[in-house]
């Protein structure tokens, strides 16, 4: 498998820019401990934020951006030590993904969907798939996309001599533009079953609409592909035979196999609340630094800083996020520990599944209400000059409310009632 390359007739940010940050990661160690990986990750944040709202502006192909994660280290800290990852549990993952999402929303997400697709063949493949493309992923850096969008049509898979062959369309394929390899799934023709399979981005297969053009998250590249005849060997098929060309029940019939979906929903709910946090952020220093006291409130202050529903409305959002957080640092170690501890026997119960599914629920409705309001919020405490294209602020609601559309978080509510009311857990779906 090769690396992709990105067209160079589109426009694309240009890898120089950051030409003294990669000197200063080649010269240095993978962090080696959770808070030093969250400072190397809040370092990043730092530097995408310098220029984060002009580059939302231009949205051009990620492609400085993305090697900036890749030269930090960031994309390969789940993976093993062995092959020169990180070695870091899920739970430190998320607080990284949330950690770069504070700079720059975008690659916040980038950073998160990569590792959920690269963490592909732990869940639905074999233990031979899972530590050979482990290898293959970390000890190249590769960065990796997915076209796996589960409400458009499944992508039609054939299988001819000793390949499975892949065709069809997808509307949304986040980073697949800039990836090395995208993740690809299916439903093999005459049957029901689904395939997983890596494959190189960079082929005449996998063509690119270069479409994505959205209000908010505007340098994810998660536009539509069209797949045509991408074919894969049967021995990359993850959790099947190669020889019999059947699933194998003990990879793929177990709730192992649908984890998938709760960690990415994870991934989802710790982005929305690093851009809220972001604002929060963004938002104090301007209020200091630029917004006026109001003259005409009967206890009238000198300072912004010192009106009453100036403090109650910031103190009002740091309650709320701090809370949003410890509740996704609780999740993340249920998911995490599910990982440590049961990766190599799979051998979780549908119940176990389901509970850890519903703490991922509670952090999804938490994130999202939070995030929504704390970013639409921070405009009544900056005040209307905070509304100028060249403030910026407007990106943070932007990018929450686009991805926060993904599903309705309404369903969430409902399953985690009957959970609640009725013991029920939730039925495993694309979504859950």
């Amino acid at each position: 498998m090769s690396p992709s390359a990105i067209d160079t007739s589109l426009q694309a940010t240009d890898p120089a820019v950051y030409d003294d940050h990669f000197k200063v990661f080649a010269s240095s160690v993978l962090p080696q401990t959770e808070e030093e990986w969250i400072l190397r990750a809040s370092n990043i944040a730092q530097i995408l934020a310098e220029d984060v709202s002009t580059r939302d502006r231009e949205q051009k192909i990620p492609e400085a951006e993305v090697a900036l994660l890749k030269s930090s280290g960031l994309t390969k800290i789940l993976g093993p030590k062995a092959f020169g990852g990180g070695g870091q549990a899920w739970n430190v993952g998320y607080k990284v993904i949330r950690e770069v999402a504070k700079g720059d929303g975008s690659l916040g997400m980038l950073l998160g969907y990569h590792l959920l697709w690269s963490w592909t063949a732990h869940v639905v493949g074999t233990n031979e798939q899972r530590d050979r493309f482990q290898e293959l992923i970390i000890k190249n850096n590769y960065f990796i996309g997915g076209a796996v969008n589960p409400r458009d049509s499944d992508l039609n898979i054939t299988s001819e001599n000793e390949h499975v062959v892949f065709n069809g369309f997808k509307n949304f394929n986040t980073g697949g533009v800039i990836s090395d390899l995208t993740v690809l799934e299916g439903v093999l023709e005459g049957s029901d079953a689904h395939i997983f399979a890596f494959c190189p981005t960079q082929q005449s297969g996998i063509q690119f609409a270069h479409n994505w053009n959205n209000m908010g998250l505007r340098l994810t590249e998660s536009g539509s592909v069209k797949i045509d005849r991408v074919a894969v060997p049967w021995e990359d098929a993850l959790g099947w035979d190669p020889k019999l060309k059947k699933p194998l029940a003990e990879f793929l019939d177990t709730p192992w196999a649908s984890l998938l979906l709760p960690t990415i929903q994870l991934v989802f709910s710790n982005f929305y609340i690093g851009i809220a946090l972001g604002a929060l952020d963004f938002s104090l220093k301007y209020t200091k630094a630029n917004t006026r006291a109001w003259p005409f409130g009967g206890d009238n202050k000198d300072s912004a800083s010192d009106e009453f529903y100036i403090l109650e409305r910031y103190g009002n959002f740091f309650a709320h996020l701090r809370a949003a957080e410890a509740l996704a640092d609780r999740a993340g170690i249920v998911i995490a520990d599910l990982y440590n501890n049961r990766s190599e026997e799979r051998d979780i119960t549908p119940q176990e599944r389901g509970e850890a599914a519903e703490w991922v629920a509670s952090v999804k409705v938490v994130a999202t209400d939070t995030a929504l309001r704390v970013t639409a919020g921070v405009f009544e405490v900056t005040g209307a000059r905070a509304t100028a294209t060249k403030v910026g602020l407007d990106r943070f609601w932007r990018d929450v409310r686009t991805h926060s559309l993904h599903d309705p978080v309404a369903y969430k509510n409902k399953e985690l009632g009957r959970f609640a009311l009725l013991g029920e857990i939730p039925a495993i779906t694309w979504y859950t």
